[in-house]
């Protein structure tokens, strides 16, 4: 389905002068644009799966496997073997998991079955005594590589949920996944070898290696964009697309808290006539990350953003369209932990075709979908016109004048819902506040009146972060003490 003329859809779309826009997005995104993939959006677990399976079988020399969470079940069981016999005839498998994230999901006989397979596995990130707030930073990435040459970067973990369970009839998780050819494999394996010397030790064989016969794939040129804790590399981007789109910023996220910086810019955007458009879960895993994710749908529709629920058990995709020219998919959500404190990985394509495709997905899922809407929208004024909900031209709606409070997350949220395609979002109730206020509550009573409940917990942590700064004393000044008897020995007259 095209949702406009195709023939104005060049690569200065975006924003003026091909080289200003490749120096302006290189620097945001911390990487640089690979030409010559070829690349495959893969939906669903349906598409995914198989995908990797095929490929995974085909590996002759290595595999890198990175998932932040792999459930023990029977996706994850299917998986391990196919790992389990690579690594028995003589295929390298490395495999890497994020401690937080697989926590109860996989036993330690699961792990220790890969191990004796030959499966080289590294936990990233698990809690540490010198360290007691370190385990906040979490491996999110989700990528395969396999023999160098086939990649894989995806929202999709490994587990049941994304397959489904129709003996219950609860439906699949909705995720995005690509697959990657060409020199920006390269990229994706180099960001793999990273995360895996930080989760153990690394050898002169853990490095990836440049191929010659990966030069010309396709033609299709991406940005892998690897992003670590601090960094902002997504955050600087996402918020660089929204002040450039023209026309259209279509995107999908899982878990959105947009900051108030980031809400801004999509305010902007969809003020100056941007068709702004976001597709959040009806239903989520994590409940009260939906409920504060409501709390900043307002701000956004009262400037002309439109906001969609998906209406399955879960939508988990993170992708993002713009302008009909360029797209995003991995790993990142739009929400503050993925921006600043995760490893995350994403792909940034900047291709008509791939973005098209993505559009006709886009739209695919709103008509799985239903529209929040306000009770009683505000006037204000548009720029320009902009499309309808399915590709149909029509003026802006009345929209809410901009308040000295706008972008930023507001706590409470409408309950009320029709039995339509739109559910109303009224004035923010107070749900959230109140809950936060009786919980708030039920720890003042608590230590009143059984103050161990509070005392102990917090001695607990006080003496953590104690013994923690005493261990990092003790390591610099013995490093200290190593580098200057190291440098003492050098200056030393040899013996005659």
């Amino acid at each position: 389905m095209s949702i406009h003329s195709r023939s104005d859809l060049r690569p200065s779309t975006l924003i003026p002068g091909r080289a200003l826009a490749e120096q302006v997005f290189s620097r945001a995104a911390g990487a640089p644009l690979k030409p010559g993939n070829r690349i495959r959006l893969l939906i669903d677990a349906d598409e995914n799966y198989p995908a990797w399976m095929e490929c995974l079988e085909s590996a002759t020399e290595t595999i890198n496997f990175e998932m932040y969470f792999i459930h023990e079940d029977r996706v994850g069981l299917e998986f391990a073997e196919i790992l389990i016999r690579k690594a028995r005839q003589g295929v390298r498998v490395r495999l890497v998991y994020d401690w937080l994230g697989c926590l109860f999901k996989a036993s330690g006989r699961f792990w220790q079955r890969l191990r004796r397979a030959g499966v080289d596995v590294r936990c990233f990130n698990p809690p540490r005594l010198d360290s007691p707030i370190g385990w906040l930073s979490r491996n999110h990435r989700k990528s395969i590589v396999v023999d160098g040459k086939v990649a894989f970067v995806t929202g999709l973990c490994v587990g049941q949920m994304w397959s489904g369970y129709p003996e219950r009839s609860i439906k699949p998780w909705r995720d995005t996944g690509v697959e990657v050819r060409g020199p920006a494999v390269y990229d994706i394996e180099k960001a793999f070898y990273e995360v895996w010397a930080d989760a153990g030790i690394q050898s002169s064989s853990d490095e990836p290696v440049a191929r010659d016969n990966m030069e010309s794939e396709g033609d299709v040129a991406l940005r892998v964009i690897a992003t670590v804790p601090n960094t902002a590399n997504i955050y600087r981007l996402d918020t660089l697309v929204a002040a450039l789109a023209r026309r259209t910023l279509w995107l999908s996220d899982a878990y959105f808290m947009g900051g108030s910086s980031y809400i801004q810019a999509l305010r902007s955007a969809a003020l100056d006539g941007v068709d702004v458009r976001l597709l959040v879960p009806g239903s989520t895993d994590i409940p009260i990350l939906r409920a504060i994710s409501m709390t900043g749908y307002q701000p956004l529709l009262e400037s002309g953003v439109r906001v969609f629920e998906w209406n399955g058990s879960m939508m988990h995709a993170k992708t993002a369209v713009a302008d009909g020219m360029w797209a995003r998919v991995g790993s990142t959500n739009l929400n503050i932990a993925s921006w600043m404190g995760n490893y995350e990985l994403d792909v940034a394509v900047e291709d008509a075709g791939f973005a098209q495709s993505m559009e006709e997905m886009f739209l695919r899922d709103l008509e799985n979908s239903r529209e929040v809407v306000l009770r009683k929208p505000k006037r204000v004024e548009s720029l320009r016109r902009k499309q309808g909900a399915f590709g149909s031209h029509a003026k802006v709606p009345p929209r809410g004048i901009a308040r000295t409070s706008a972008g930023t997350i507001r706590f409470g949220y409408n309950l009320g819902s029709v039995f339509s395609e739109h559910r109303i979002l009224g004035q923010a109730e107070a749900n959230i506040t109140g809950i936060s206020g009786i919980l708030l509550l039920i720890i003042a009573l608590a230590g009143f009146l059984w103050p161990p409940i509070l005392s102990i917990p917090i001695g607990i942590i006080c003496g953590w972060f104690a013994l923690s700064l005493l261990i990092r004393t003790f390591k610099l000044i013995y490093g200290r003490k190593k580098e200057y008897d190291r440098r003492s020995g050098d200056n030393r007259s040899p013996p005659l």
